[in-house]
């Protein structure tokens, strides 16, 4: 555990501050949720990821989309991938720069066309489609769907995942 140098009082309604430059450090927003956990004499705050408990049905979704209907699909949650479909590079658990995460705070729907999708060691040119997951109003990931030539169905696809996940995680 690293030690950050700060102390902090607990006041009377048993709330302490965390400081802003740790919550933008961990790109904590106001009013998102935190796991607490204990271990021994130490109080561990980590980050609540809604669509980290969805990656299996992320997984799942994916495989069918591309093995049924080869339509190539990336999903995420507000950091990092969590299931691909039709990818030969390994991402998943890759961080999302900082464009993806504007695309998902922006809530738009965006198509780009001949465009060169650049995460870490990937590189993929194509169309794409970038469908924000928002649940609870919240926009909580993405669906990303592309295609090397051009783009038919994929969009209404897109939609279609992204409101299961939205609806599966409203309850």
């Amino acid at each position: 555990m690293k030690s950050t140098g700060v102390i902090r009082r607990i006041d009377e309604l048993g709330r302490i501050v965390i400081p802003k430059e740790i919550r933008r450090n961990l790109n904590i927003r106001d009013g998102e949720t935190l796991e607490i956990f204990t271990e021994s004499d130490s109080i561990i705050l980590k980050k609540h990821l809604r669509m980290a408990s969805s990656s299996d049905l992320a997984s799942i979704l994916c495989e069918i989309i591309y093995n049924d209907f080869n339509y190539k699909i990336i999903i995420t949650d507000r950091e990092k991938i969590i299931a691909e479909g039709g990818l030969t590079t390994d991402i998943i658990f890759d961080k999302l720069t900082k464009e993806y995460q504007e695309i998902i705070e922006e809530r738009e729907i965006i198509e780009k066309d001949n465009y060169i999708f650049k995460l870490n060691k990937l590189e993929l040119k194509g169309n794409f489609i970038f469908i924000p997951i928002i649940s609870l109003n919240d926009s909580i990931g993405l669906v990303i769907m592309y295609n090397d030539i051009s783009l038919t169905n994929e969009l209404s696809i897109g939609k279609l995942i992204a409101s299961l996940f939205a609806h599966k995680l409203d309850i």
